[in-house]
């Protein structure tokens, strides 16, 4: 009896231990790794490391241009939550209206179409709007009578990141808005009759019964954005090449590869990857605070 109980506690172990030596393997031994390499000196093809301790994470700290990444980053991370999270919860519960059932299921897919093409090709694409002059955007203003607002959207300082960021939305907003189009499609139909009985208007219904019941997936998308909103590398990468004019669209990925494969300082780069992990690991604890869940 006893040798069948232990037989039972140990199965699950061993259905868990492929997950936990992948992740052992290529997750948390590449972080511990890339935490000992941020306190040396050394290049790529350098057969010896120097030891520096702390030096290069004091050496961040004076860097403008972390600062500047930094900042991109956040700006990133604002706009990401209000517009992919917040803005695809709204459109998610429009196309899974009563008065939407008919035209929904198209919607869903055009919206959704901007996540199956690859990031680089979506650069590419928005390279040719952004053009200063034979550029979409700048002909369409151009049309409308708004040639004032006409700009070189990638080649200047004040506008660049702005664009670099629509670009991610543009992109990203459908995948978000599918998974609340699953969670609200789990919500049963009678609270909302019930509601509807009750005389409560559609933004009340959106308010008393959608909130409640996706703010699981909520918190999933939440973090889903912020942490990549803090990784984000092709769109800057790819559009502005490598963070211009200048530094002013750099983020901290873009930064991080610059300093390891161009300035060829790997030992830096690993501190600028361990301080993106240590915020993304930050923001993710703050925003199950925040909610208080992520439970299920």
């Amino acid at each position: 009896m006893k040798s069948s109980c232990r037989g039972s506690s140990l199965e699950p172990l061993l259905f868990t231990l492929p997950c936990i030596v992948m992740l052992g393997v290529f997750v948390y031994l590449p972080l511990i790794q890339n935490f000992y390499f941020s306190l040396y000196s050394f290049s790529a093809f350098s057969p010896n490391k120097l030891f520096i301790g702390l030096e290069n994470y004091r050496l961040l700290v004076d860097d403008p241009v972390v600062r500047t990444a930094l900042i991109n980053n956040v700006r990133y991370a604002v706009i990401s939550v209000l517009i992919q999270v917040c803005f695809g919860l709204v459109l998610a519960a429009i196309l899974e209206d009563k008065s939407f059932k008919r035209v929904g299921p198209f919607f869903r897919t055009v919206f959704f179409m901007p996540v199956l093409m690859s990031i680089s090709v979506v650069c590419l694409l928005f390279g040719f709007i952004y053009h200063p002059i034979d550029g979409l955007l700048n002909q369409f203003l151009e049309i409308v009578g708004l040639p004032f607002l006409q700009r070189p959207w990638l080649g200047s300082a004040r506008t660049a990141i702005w664009a670099t960021i629509a670009v991610s939305q543009w992109h990203s907003t459908g995948y978000i808005m599918m998974l609340f189009l699953v969670s609200i499609q789990k919500i049963p139909e009678e609270l909302y009759e019930a509601c509807e009985l009750d005389g409560a208007h559609k933004i009340t219904r959106f308010r008393v019964v959608t909130l409640p019941h996706v703010k699981e997936i909520f918190f999933v998308a939440s973090v889903i954005t912020v942490t990549g909103s803090f990784m984000v590398f092709s769109e800057p990468y790819i559009l502005t090449r490598g963070g211009g004019p200048g530094t002013s669209s750099i983020t901290m990925a873009v930064y991080l590869y610059q300093s390891g494969f161009f300035r060829d300082m790997m030992g830096y780069a690993s501190t600028l990857a361990i301080v993106i992990f240590v915020i993304s690991v930050v923001l993710a604890v703050f925003q199950a605070m925040v909610f208080r869940t992520g439970k299920e």
